[in-house]
């Protein structure tokens, strides 16, 4: 079973990876954009719920 840490951890490195992609992708594939949005909020909310501060690590500006 993974620790706290490890699901910490886990839950920063694709909430970071889903903004990169959906930075790339905003412009060009608005329909991927919002399907990767739903992730976003996620991630957010897990995390947030875990404690984690994520106002260094939040680059999309709704």
């Amino acid at each position: 079973m993974p620790s706290a840490a490890d699901i910490v951890r886990d839950s920063i490195n694709e909430f970071s990876r889903v903004q990169d992609w959906m930075e790339l992708c905003k412009e060009n594939s608005p329909e991927t954009y919002h399907a990767m949005h739903k992730r976003y909020i996620e991630l957010k909310v897990t995390l947030t719920s875990l404690g984690v501060n994520i106002t260094e690590l939040d680059r999309i500006k709704e």
